[in-house]
């Protein structure tokens, strides 16, 4: 019952079975966490057919992690979901910006609506892709 009300499609990103030959798809809870993360990686109006589909996390790229920026984040993020995921609720997101410099970790927390079941999805989002690790130097010794 709950597969059928949380119904199915093509895997995302796509990907062929090679034992058939055919897209392999994804059902019921995992096609719901697909979903949120297609949302979350689709530009606004980048479809041309649903200009109101995806988010607009991206245009957030290069921006301060200040508290105003993060509370904007993650109300717009609950909001998309909210609205362009029917078979969700209770949506909860929570943002860790200090655990890595240039990156904004997103903890969504939600519940199934047919079955009930409350489920999460940590989504990294890379604010400056320019930043690397500082590697060690080696320092060495000349006798």
């Amino acid at each position: 019952m709950a597969q059928g009300f949380l119904g199915g499609g093509m895997k995302f990103p796509p990907q062929i079975d090679p034992a058939t030959g055919r897209f392999r798809t994804a059902w019921g809870e995992e096609s719901v966490k697909e979903s949120i993360y297609l949302i979350l990686m689709t530009q606004k109006t980048e479809r041309w057919v649903r200009p109101e589909f995806g988010s607009s996390l991206m245009s957030y790229t290069f921006m301060d992690t200040g508290t105003t920026m993060l509370n904007m984040v993650s109300r717009e993020i609950a909001s998309d979901l909210m609205t362009q995921e029917p078979r969700i609720s209770d949506v909860e997101i929570r943002l860790d910006a200090a655990s890595r410099p240039g990156t904004l970790i997103i903890y969504i927390g939600y519940t199934i609506r047919e079955t009930n079941v409350r489920d999460n999805l940590v989504f990294p989002f890379y604010l400056d892709t320019s930043w690397e690790e500082p590697e060690e130097k080696i320092m060495e010794i000349e006798e």
